[in-house]
């Protein structure tokens, strides 16, 4: 049985008349006679009666135009859902993020994946580390992962630079530094630090030693958590200062002030996808959270031009 044959017969069972169906389906008269006697054949039963003015079904014949309407109507969802695929506008995307890029980028961008694509499903894991982002995507847990590029140049990966970050220095509210507007990270050399976990878990906590080093000292003692959020509560309830990128800021706890470095290191923040991917929702929510990052980038410089320059002056 062929596709053709039931779209024919669904066709010749609304019009009731083989001139009109014929016509509704753009091919001849006698090629349509000749699809439902095919079927006819096929199934051993008569579907029609034709007489010189109409073309009634039979028993057989109702039940098969009902059987064929569902069949088409199937295939009609099927062939837009695969439309929808093709296009990148359906489909399931698993996607990791760093805990740093939790608070502003996911957000933000799975906003923008469902108001561009709703039809595509979205599993995000946020607030985990970078190896373990790499882990997931090189063995298929991820999709897609938002993570610091660190020791990320494999072949069998593709990744793009989103943006690069500053690092703030992230206080005690009741710190005597919490007020400056800027700060220079050699002030903060005597105050115990938090950071990410070190060795292979974390890429942050060489940032932040680096960056230490830079300055002229070597943070002692360090107390070392999983989580930014965790990190952050520490700093609020006076156990240390910590060095963050600066999108941390969308972290809104009370006890803590976020400080510019008067000479601010900086980290990269990356999107990786398994080189050779063709998946067309993949590549749309990869190009979405880019656009998006960028979006967010050109807003924040915007931000802090302004903030320098300060208020409008008022004549």
């Amino acid at each position: 049985m062929e596709l053709r044959h039931l779209r024919s017969f669904a066709v010749l069972a609304e019009e009731r008349h083989f001139g009109r169906a014929a016509e509704r389906l753009h091919i001849a008269q006698p090629a349509l006679s000749q699809q439902i006697k095919k079927l006819e054949q096929e199934f051993g039963v008569e579907l029609v009666r034709r007489t010189t003015r109409r073309v009634e079904l039979t028993d057989a014949g109702r039940r098969f135009a009902d059987h064929a309407r569902t069949v088409l109507l199937a295939t009609d969802r099927a062939t837009a859902d695969m439309d929808l695929v093709a296009s990148g506008r359906a489909g399931h995307v698993s996607a990791g993020f760093i805990g740093t890029a939790s608070y502003d980028l996911l957000p933000s961008a799975a906003r923008r994946i469902r108001d561009a694509a709703p039809g595509i499903r979205l599993d995000l894991h946020s607030e985990l580390l970078s190896p373990a982002l790499l882990d997931g995507l090189l063995d298929g847990t991820y999709d897609l992962v938002v993570l610091r590029p660190d020791g990320v140049e494999r072949p069998q990966l593709d990744v793009r630079i989103l943006r690069t970050e500053r690092l703030v220095a992230v206080l005690p509210d009741q710190h005597p530094l919490a007020g400056r507007s800027r700060i220079d990270l050699a002030d903060l050399a005597a105050d115990p630090f938090v950071t990410h976990f070190s060795g292979h878990r974390s890429s942050m906590h060489e940032h932040v030693l680096a960056a230490c080093a830079a300055a002229g000292f070597r943070p002692s003692p360090i107390m070392e958590v999983g989580q930014t959020v965790t990190l952050v509560v520490f700093v609020a309830a006076g156990l240390g200062v910590a060095l963050v990128p600066e999108p941390v800021r969308s972290l809104a706890l009370e006890g803590v002030s976020y400080v510019e470095l008067a000479v601010p290191a900086t980290v990269d923040l990356a999107l990786a996808t398994r080189a050779g991917d063709t998946s067309p929702a993949i590549r749309r929510v990869a190009g979405i959270i880019a656009a998006d990052c960028a979006s967010r980038a050109q807003s924040s410089e915007a931000d802090r031009v302004r903030h320098r320059a300060g208020p409008p002056q008022t004549g």
